[in-house]
């Protein structure tokens, strides 16, 4: 990480509204993962090594102010992280739509992973039902919210070039 500063700062921001704001952005029960936005984002900007690292902690954070079990949130961070980050090396567009397309794919694979995680530790949650009514919508929200939030986070995080149109974010 070259520039943990931001980061860190760009994280504990994401906290703060997955706490304060989040939950009253609520579509039909289906709660927006900012924090897990932050970390996809910061994972295509910096690499698969830091998108591990801040997808590690990103889930910690999340697990502890959660009421599941702690680590299941910082493993499959972590690793959505660390494999959207070894996607960063083979972008090669300017635009913002493979980035967006990028972390919709990469947010229902840690939805659907974080749902089969708790399936497997035996926390109660029926798997078929929990698909269908909040992996496949918060992928879709969170795909949604990736248009907005992507471009925003990105200018933030990208402080060693000059960005002046959404254009050139991605």
């Amino acid at each position: 990480m070259r520039r943990w500063l931001p980061t860190l700062g760009t994280l504990l921001a994401a906290v703060v509204l997955q706490v304060a704001v989040a939950p009253h952005l609520a579509i039909g029960g289906v709660v927006p993962n900012l924090l897990l936005l932050v970390v996809l984002t910061f994972a295509l900007i910096e690499g698969r090594n830091a998108g591990a690292v801040g997808g590690f902690t990103a889930g910690l954070l999340f697990d502890l102010l959660g009421t599941g079990p702690v680590g299941v949130a910082a493993l499959v961070f972590a690793v959505t992280g660390y494999l959207a980050g070894s996607l960063s090396e083979n972008m090669f567009a300017e635009g913002w739509l493979l980035p967006a397309t990028v972390v919709f794919v990469a947010g229902f694979v840690a939805e659907f992973s974080y749902a089969v995680v708790l399936v497997l530790l035996d926390a109660g949650v029926p798997l078929g039902e929990t698909f269908v009514n909040i992996v496949l919508p918060a992928a879709l929200y969170n795909g949604a919210l990736a248009l907005l939030f992507y471009p925003l986070v990105a200018r933030f995080l990208r402080r060693e070039r000059e960005m002046t149109t959404f254009s050139r974010i991605g």
